[in-house]
């Protein structure tokens, strides 16, 4: 009874709770069909998206790239002109003459008229020494030199009255030959006299010391009550001439022929004297003269300029900078040299026209007074001046009206 119950159990539970019948297979296969289409559209639809956005950011990256923004930048005209060539040199201003004037005579010091700084004139007084030594000195040789000429005087006298007498027969040949001979020793007396009177009048004039040229006096060196000793070591004042003035500079030998070339041309070249920054320009002159020898241990000769210096601005052993012109090239084309940019060896212009920037490359050649001669551009044309750190080959250039920075940073290969 007891198995029999138990399957009754099993078979009321069974009707109670029916179990769903299993699903077919073919249903199964369209449910997994069904996904893996959505999955696809789905992944298309994000890859378009994608796609599409992609595109949107390079088209829009390309319009940027397209539109470039506007340089502001000073520009200048290539023009046409003359330019010349230089020998530039470091030279030292030399004065003509320099007078470093010594005691010639020995005494006190009486008086100094001159004032340190003072312009003087040739023949100017400058000191005075005690002068009565050599006055008394002269005087005593000038009481010789009397007494000698009176002297010589009375023998002339004598040999008159000889040779009178000889002509009558009252003396002998030989009494007039020795008074004629003691005529030229008394003159020979009379000249030593008058040798020595000069000579201490030439000391006595030592006394009295006077500028020999004309120049600039400088600091003193001795006063009043100061002992002089002639020919001693003790420079009493030093005179300067001031105007004209010369410089002497070097220049290498191989620079030698073109000078001399264009001296036996234009017979002077001219000569420019600039501060120690190359700013500014002191004075003009020109090229005097050129040294006889090369220095063998440089390879230079020195060079020797003449200047008028009326104003003064160039002072004795003052170190300038020359600028010795040898050529002038007539009709080139000039540009600022700010306007000129290297790359490497290469140098190059950017060109505006229609305010569009352009590269050119160009030859230089000479430089002077911030304009440098080229070739590889037309007189007319307009350069930049500036910003080259913002330009490159197709910008647009604004310009500005102000000026070109002295010294324009330059720019990078295009």
């Amino acid at each position: 009874m007891s198995g029999f119950e138990d399957q009754s159990d099993v078979y009321h539970i069974g009707r109670d709770h029916q179990l769903s019948p299993p699903v077919p297979w073919y249903r199964k296969r369209w449910i997994l069909w069904t996904s893996l289409l959505l999955l696809l559209i789905l992944a298309v639809i994000v890859f378009m998206v994608i796609h599409k956005n992609n595109a949107n950011a390079a088209a829009a990256k390309r319009a940027l790239a397209a539109v470039k923004p506007s340089v502001t930048a000073t520009a200048a005209t290539a023009t046409k002109g003359d330019i010349g060539i230089y020998l530039d040199a470091i030279g030292t201003v030399t004065p003509v003459y320099t007078a470093s004037i010594l005691a010639q005579a020995s005494g006190v010091l009486t008086a100094v008229h001159y004032s340190e700084g003072q312009f003087v004139q040739k023949g100017e007084a400058l000191i005075d020494i005690d002068p009565r030594a050599y006055q008394a000195q002269l005087l005593q040789a000038e009481g010789t030199l009397e007494r000698d000429t009176n002297v010589l005087a009375q023998a002339q006298m004598d040999v008159d009255r000889y040779r009178t007498a000889w002509a009558g027969n009252g003396i002998s040949k030989q009494l007039l030959d020795d008074q004629e001979k003691i005529v030229l020793q008394d003159q020979g007396t009379v000249k030593n006299d008058q040798g020595t009177v000069n000579y201490d009048q030439v000391q006595l004039s030592y006394c009295h010391i006077t500028a020999p040229i004309a120049g600039r006096t400088g600091l003193r060196l001795v006063d009043p009550g100061n002992v002089a000793q002639a020919n001693g070591n003790t420079v009493l004042v030093v005179i300067t001439q001031m105007h004209p003035t010369t410089v002497i500079f070097t220049i290498a030998e191989d620079s030698l022929g073109q000078v001399q070339a264009r001296m036996r041309k234009q017979h002077t070249l001219p000569v420019d004297a600039w501060d120690r920054a190359q700013t500014a320009k002191i004075a003009s002159g020109k090229l005097f003269t050129i040294n006889n020898q090369i220095d063998t241990t440089t390879g230079t000769i020195k060079l020797r300029a003449l200047f008028d210096n009326k104003n003064g601005a160039l002072f004795p052993n003052q170190f300038v900078n020359t600028r010795l012109l040898v050529n002038t090239l007539d009709g080139v084309t000039l540009v600022p040299a700010a306007a000129i940019q290297h790359n490497g060896q290469a140098a190059f212009l950017y060109v505006l026209l229609n305010g569009t920037a352009s590269v050119r490359n160009i030859t230089t050649g000479v430089s002077d007074g911030g304009m440098t001669a080229v070739e590889g551009i037309n007189p007319g044309e307009v350069v930049a001046t500036s910003s080259f750190d913002k330009l490159q080959s197709g910008s647009k250039v604004v310009l500005s009206k102000q000026a070109a920075p002295a010294n324009p940073a330059e720019g990078n290969a295009p």
